[in-house]
């Protein structure tokens, strides 16, 4: 039980993240990725006769139930085998985070940034609703997201996947080292 409830280091989690690649082309000739899961909601429960949404959603429903399964697998892994210890990270980025008003480093999520108070403020607007439609925007203007284009892309030596990687990447080093500390100050 005790495998459970720690984070597993890169050399297991990582090939068996990889191999659902393989493993999805195999059974069905499908293509890992989370993205499309909102637009197959939105198809199923919207009525309409929007382009985008009008299509056969059931031949894709498999893609539904994958994401109820991340859904379900983090509610476990978070509140069934939630392991007791506070997040490793370096003493450096501890440090960085104080520097920015960042004091709660014991989980995932610091509550001085992802608050519903937050959320009426400049900053919390910003980080929460600007970057939550950066994300939704860059997600269908890319043509996936980062589990699409970096696992399952790259797995078959997309190009268009290599450089949505590389772009993610830059952008993910861009908002750490430059916009983030801006935000902070507000």
């Amino acid at each position: 039980m005790n495998i459970l409830t720690q984070p597993w280091p890169w050399y297991v989690s990582g090939p068996l993240i990889g191999l659902m690649v393989p493993i999805l082309l195999l059974l069905g000739n499908k293509t890992f990725g989370i993205s499309s899961s909102l637009r197959h909601i939105c198809a199923a429960c919207i009525p309409g006769k929007t382009e985008f949404f009008n299509y056969n959603w059931r031949v894709e429903s498999w893609n539904l139930i994958f994401a109820f399964g991340i859904i379900v697998g983090g509610f476990v892994a978070g509140y069934i085998f939630e392991n007791p210890l506070a997040v490793q990270i370096s003493e450096e980025t501890v440090s960085d985070l104080y520097a920015m008003g960042i004091n709660n480093q014991n989980g995932l999520i610091p509550q001085e940034i992802f608050n519903f108070e937050s959320l009426f403020s400049l900053r919390g607007f910003i980080l929460i609703v600007v970057g939550g439609f950066f994300v939704g925007f860059g997600t269908r203007y890319a043509g996936g997201c980062t589990s699409g284009h970096s696992i399952m892309g790259l797995s078959n030596l997309q190009f268009p996947s290599l450089v949505a990687t590389i772009c993610f990447f830059i952008g993910g080093l861009v908002m750490t080292w430059f916009i983030l500390p801006s935000i902070m100050t507000l």
